[in-house]
């Protein structure tokens, strides 16, 4: 009987409890409030979303995996740049400047509801062990925001990065973040994706001007901005005279154009009397660019005294072992950055200089930028990865290497 009295008792106070939450919880009863359990959950997630701090997460080498975002000067433009020789830096100007001062079409209102939760695509330009490192940064942001988030690889192929886009589309994510391969084609992937009213982030490389019009924002490494810098440390080192050669990043897309023509157009007027030999892209590959540089060796003899390479891992192999071949241990190399291996050249006294972009913040700001546009936060329309160079003297600050 005691046993039975107790249990009336307690389904009494369920009773009881469950009344009074009915009667307090706004969301219990749509036909008698505005707010609905939808408007709850998102309250939620905003608030849960706006107290979590990702400011603290590092790199695999240490440093902090969300870098200060840095802003850019911008000249006055000229009325027709492209009248201008291609050694002057101005000749540029809508490739370096290109996503300054667009006026923006059809941009997507932020659903201010949260970012923990949201469906996230990455889709990078191919298969590469920087890549792989801008998947692991983005995933840290990703995983904090508890985002359904995926990366997806064109393989440096535009066809399949078009499937990739019309697929994803279908699939109607919350949130698309491009790297764009060429920048042409950049634009009608823009307006697609816009016109299908998913918003988007382009990063790592700059597409057209047009592109930006549809795009929440842009960020990743200032190209344009630290090749001109690596020259000038470049320039210093060649006692601003001698011959120079370039291997150049693949064809069409923005980091052909700032790694070549950066430098050369920052030369020309910082040190005039360094002359460009020659230019070829072998693309990634090792033995390629050995056979390159060994033609240049055999061709230009002692004229050649500096190689820049858009990359630091199988550009600067077939680079080094073209030179140590042929004994030119008076050949200047500086490259982009900053894989193992250009670190450990960098180390070993075989490259002098090298650019530090790093590969996780690369991949992370911009889930950072999506995960603030979510909580409707004011985010960058232009958010540049810091520029600095890496030398003997600080190489060790940068290891170990994420890539």
């Amino acid at each position: 009987m005691k046993k039975l009295i107790a249990f009336f008792a307690i389904i009494l106070i369920i009773g009881v409890s469950f009344f009074s939450y009915c009667r307090n919880s706004p969301s219990v009863n749509n036909s008698q409030s505005d707010i609905t359990s939808q408007d709850v959950w998102n309250s939620n997630n905003l608030e849960l979303s706006l107290k979590i701090d990702v400011s603290g997460l590092k790199s695999n080498e240490g440093q902090p995996l969300i870098l200060p975002i840095e802003t850019k000067e911008i000249p006055q433009r000229p009325d027709d740049p492209l009248s201008l020789p291609q050694t002057d830096p101005l000749h540029w100007f809508d490739s370096e400047y290109v996503a300054w001062n667009v006026e923006k079409i059809n941009i997507p209102t932020s659903p201010k509801n949260g970012a923990i939760g949201k469906k996230v695509v990455m889709i990078v330009a191919g298969d590469h062990p920087y890549w792989t490192a801008v998947g692991i940064g983005a995933k840290k942001i990703a995983d904090v925001y508890n985002m359904d988030y995926k990366m997806l690889s064109a393989n440096y192929d535009l066809n399949l990065q078009n499937q990739i886009i019309d697929r994803i589309i279908s699939e109607n994510p919350d949130m698309i973040l491009l790297v764009a391969i060429d920048a042409k084609a950049s634009v009608q992937q823009a307006k697609k994706i816009n016109q299908a009213g998913i918003p988007f982030i382009m990063f790592n490389t700059i597409p057209d001007t047009e592109a930006f019009k549809y795009s929440l924002a842009f960020t990743g490494p200032d190209d344009w901005g630290q090749f001109r810098m690596l020259a000038r440390a470049f320039a210093d080192k060649l006692g601003k005279k001698g011959g120079v050669a370039y291997l150049t990043h693949i064809p069409g897309g923005s980091p052909y154009y700032s790694r070549m023509m950066g430098p050369i157009s920052e030369l020309a007027g910082y040190a005039p009397e360094i002359k460009t030999l020659d230019v070829q892209s072998p693309g990634f590959d090792a033995v390629k660019s050995e056979q390159v540089v060994t033609d240049w060796i055999t061709r230009f003899k002692g004229d050649l005294t500096g190689i820049v390479c858009a990359d630091d891992s199988a550009q600067i192999l077939g680079a080094i072992g073209a030179c140590k071949k042929a004994n030119r241990k008076d050949i200047i190399i500086v490259a982009a950055g900053n894989s193992k291996i250009g670190m450990t050249a960098v180390n070993n006294g075989e490259v002098y200089a090298i650019t530090y972009q790093s590969a996780e913040a690369d991949g992370a700001i911009p889930v950072k930028l999506a995960a603030d546009w979510f909580n409707g936060k004011k985010i960058p329309t232009i958010a540049y990865l810091p520029k600095r160079l890496i030398t003997k003297e600080d190489v060790q600050k940068y290891m170990p290497a994420q890539w």
